[in-house]
């Protein structure tokens, strides 16, 4: 008959596996390797660069596993979830032994450690035993807290102690770890990370994210006022861009601030930055058909992303895209459009045309030579759109990483001891002082101590 498990049992090996060191070592070498995947293969591009640089295979592989946006992925915050019980239960497993040993009922002191101390100071004064423990007792509960004095047979023996509570430091930094997981994992999961152009003039209410993720509505509108920018004297390289934006909500202008790159406008916890900039053309083009036979030129009106019928029902066209620069077989074009061309007895394929070089779909072969005209420019300002709720949860954990790293190297435990003892008629005291880590620290206590109460007799 097989013994049915015990429930204490299941949690205590369960409370076992979440306080090894070793599951520690686990989960951070598995984070460690996971973030050089995540800056090796870059994250949050387009899927059409993944394909090109993977091929189908891998890019399957990596879009499954959710390696190109690997800090958002399940796995990983799985990790960072396990590395956070593991912290706070290695911390509350040691925690016990450790307030022991800050609050203890009665702390105790071994004269014979501190007569074996290496940093211990003697000297000889002319005052009475009885004298100088009167002397020196109120001066150093001044400076170690409560002083216990004990009779010996020759004379007093004076101890006291400060800095029990330094050993709560290397909590503090394990608090700060908790508190920049948590925070992060916050964010990753409430917080975005946008992107959107809005032409001078017109307003906005969503925002596009990346890796293919659905858009995000806003509660209020974006709109850009005016955009300018200015370039280094004789260069083409931007100096500064600047976006006059104002935020609409309930039809009413609740801010306006003017942005550049570093200094975002912040509206309800969503920081809006200055990113990039570029031209777009106006909604309405006029595409112009050369047939290269006759000589016969045709002019219609079109729209973006809406189809063109050709000439003599040859074909459809379709301006798909726009772009300011463009790199074709080494040359760099500007004011370039993508377009898609559908012949009536041919495949579909993707054209180039450059708003800028009228004749340059020539080198095409194909009965009409195609160029667009009559399309205006208009800036747009490129802004990034960000939301993380988990920051004030960071900001503190980095906080408590500097209060508990300062507390941990530049603080400890202090034990001091002064004996004063009457040998021949002679007045003899010895001070030394412990401390359980920065010795030379606790020896120039010793001998700062040494002179001081040298002083007061």
């Amino acid at each position: 008959m097989t013994k049915s498990s015990n429930p204490d049992d299941f949690m205590h090996q369960l409370w076992n596996f979440f306080a090894s060191v070793k599951l520690s070592v686990v989960i951070l070498l598995s984070l460690a390797m996971t973030s050089v995947i995540g800056t090796v293969i870059p994250q949050n591009e387009s899927p059409i660069l993944y394909h090109r640089k993977f091929g189908d295979v891998l890019f399957n592989i990596f879009d499954t596993l959710d390696i190109f946006d690997m800090y958002h992925s399940w796995w990983f915050r799985f990790l960072l979830c396990i590395l956070t019980i593991n912290i706070i239960v290695c911390s509350i497993n040691r925690l016990s032994s450790t307030w022991k040993v800050i609050f203890p009922k009665k702390p105790s002191f071994n004269i014979s450690r501190f007569r074996k101390a290496k940093n211990r100071q003697e000297w000889t004064d002319a005052e009475s035993a009885e004298a100088l423990k009167n002397i020196y007792a109120p001066w150093l509960s001044k400076r170690f807290g409560m002083i216990e004095t004990e009779t010996s047979e020759n004379g007093y023996i004076l101890f006291g102690e400060k800095g029990r509570w330094t050993r709560l430091g290397v909590y503090a930094v394990h608090l700060s770890i908790i508190f920049m997981v948590i925070g992060g994992l916050i964010g990753s999961i409430f917080g975005f990370d946008g992107f959107v152009n809005i032409p001078e003039g017109e307003s906005i209410s969503s925002i596009s994210l990346r890796n293919n993720q659905p858009d995000i509505k806003l509660n209020f509108e974006i709109k850009c006022d005016d955009f300018d920018f200015s370039r280094y004297e004789n260069s083409q390289m931007p100096k500064e861009y600047r976006s006059s934006l104002s935020i609409i909500k309930d039809d009413q202008i609740v801010v306006k601030k003017d942005i550049v790159v570093n200094d975002p406008l912040r509206y309800e916890g969503i920081n809006i930055f200055q990113s990039s900039y570029g031209k777009l053309p106006a909604s309405k083009l006029t595409v112009t058909f050369t047939e290269k036979a006759s000589g016969l030129v045709y002019n219609k009106e079109a729209t973006m992303k809406t189809p063109i019928e050709m000439p003599g029902n040859s074909g459809t066209l379709i301006v798909e895209d726009f772009r300011p620069s463009f790199s074709f077989r080494s040359v760099n074009l500007s004011n370039v459009f993508l377009c898609q061309l559908i012949l009536t007895d041919g495949e579909p394929e993707h054209i180039i045309i450059s708003a800028d070089f009228p004749r340059f779909d020539v080198m095409r072969k194909g009965d009409f030579v195609i160029s667009i005209a009559n399309a205006d420019f208009k800036y747009y300002t490129g802004l990034q759109v960000t939301k993380d709720p988990g920051v004030p949860m960071v900001y503190a954990g980095f906080l408590f990483m500097i209060i508990g790293c300062y507390v941990t190297f530049f603080m400890f435990h202090q034990k001091i001891c002064i004996e004063i003892t009457v040998t021949d008629g002679k007045t003899s005291v010895m001070a030394a002082g412990i401390s359980g880590k920065n010795r030379p620290g606790m020896n120039a206590v010793v001998r700062r101590m040494s002179n001081q109460l040298k002083k007061l007799s």
